[in-house]
């Protein structure tokens, strides 16, 4: 008995049904509940590459032109099985013989450089802020200063581990730097930090940054990634916050367009609460145009993955009959949603290789005219929801 327990294995999902229990544990009663989605998990996960692929739309607040529009959509079996594996905890990972270096938390704690470009992550935070062209074109750093619990394309990069997981979450200095490589990186996309629970804003230069950033996909999988690591160290409640404006800005301001499918289809499934999920999808499915190809639920009344309220099926959402102008710009959006995951495929390979902060009183070396000492979320255990 103990060699058939010891050689079980979990069964992988194989539909984006099984992926997703988002609605599993639907109840009418918990959508105005301001449910606690604080809590920290011991449980720890992250990462396969993600390949987000930014579509492109019209940037109107309706945005009836978007490639949404196009007569049937499918949702990504790849994003569902991905984030899947990320709430569980990687049901099927197997635990290294190799001791553990701690090659992460030493780089928090400015002991080792990232490798393979030698920067001291002080270095980072004090000389990188505001240095657009630097952390755009870099493609080594971003893995070092968002671990996950895989092996990405930088393979200098280590994996995090569960022991590496608890040591950083103990650690306060490691936790002050990450809280401020994750400052840096969201003045970088136009957004600012507001207080110590995660809320965010538009940052003072919104505008230029958002423009960048509806334009640059690659951007896209760093925040899929970004997301995955603020739930591995100790920030689950930070998600929903960044998830939301995103939300906004790409479904009602429609600022943010291309980003669409990624919010939906990769950052809001990085959050580990399914309630906290069911809420944004909610307020997703009240802006979303054309309504009737909103795919990510909640199902209908009488259990159906398609009509009205959307579905989460993977055999997608039929529309009604198209004319022919919505032949035409099915075509046009279909073939710029292909240049879109190729051009996207191949940004993934060159991975390889000011707003102040309200309740922040200190990222003193960090950000000019900010003194004292950084405020540190304390950690919560996570409700057993997850999934």
């Amino acid at each position: 008995m103990g060699n058939l327990v010891g050689s079980w294995r979990f069964k992988e999902p194989s539909t984006v049904e099984e992926c997703d229990s988002t609605w599993g544990s639907d109840s009418e009663s918990d959508e105005p509940t301001a449910e606690d989605d604080s809590g920290i998990s011991d449980s720890v996960s992250p990462a396969e590459s993600e390949r987000a692929a930014g579509h492109s739309g019209d940037a109107a607040l309706q945005l009836t032109d978007s490639p949404e529009s196009a007569p049937k959509m499918k949702r990504s079996f790849y994003a569902a099985r991905d984030l899947y594996k990320y709430r569980h905890s990687y049901p099927n990972f197997r635990k290294s013989r190799q001791p553990t270096e701690y090659r992460n938390l030493r780089f928090y704690m400015n002991k080792i450089p990232l490798v393979p470009d030698g920067i001291y992550i002080e270095e980072i935070l004090s000389k990188w802020r505001g240095d657009y062209d630097k952390l755009e074109h870099n493609h080594t750093y971003i893995q070092w200063l968002f671990p996950l619990r895989e092996q990405g394309l930088n393979f200098y990069a280590h994996e995090l581990t569960q022991e590496e997981i608890k040591e950083f979450q103990s650690t306060r200095e490691a936790k002050r730097r990450f809280l401020a490589a994750y400052s840096i990186m969201l003045d970088f996309y136009g957004v600012k930090l507001l207080d110590k629970s995660g809320n965010v804003a538009r940052a003072p230069n919104w505008q230029e940054r958002f423009q960048h950033l509806n334009e640059s996909h690659h951007n896209y999988l760093r925040i899929t990634r970004i997301l995955k690591s603020l739930g591995e160290l100790g920030y689950e409640a930070f998600k929903a916050p960044l998830v939301r404006l995103f939300l906004e800005e790409s479904l009602c301001s429609g600022m943010l367009p291309n980003m669409q499918h990624s919010v939906l289809e990769y950052f809001v499934y990085t959050i580990r609460l399914p309630a906290t999920r069911r809420r944004l999808l909610r307020f997703a499915r009240k802006h979303y145009r054309p309504a009737h190809a909103f795919l990510w639920g909640p199902p209908s009344k009488k259990g159906a993955c398609s009509g009205g309220g959307g579905g989460g099926g993977s055999s997608g959402i039929r529309a009604p009959a198209p004319t022919p102008e919505h032949h035409r710009r099915g075509e046009e959006n279909t073939a710029s949603s292909r240049i879109n995951v190729s051009s996207h495929a191949a940004i993934m390979c060159q991975d390889l290789v000011g707003g102040g902060m309200k309740g922040f009183p200190d990222l003193g070396s960090y950000e000019a005219g900010l003194p004292g000492e950084l405020m540190l979320v304390s950690g919560r255990r996570e409700r057993s929801e997850f999934s």
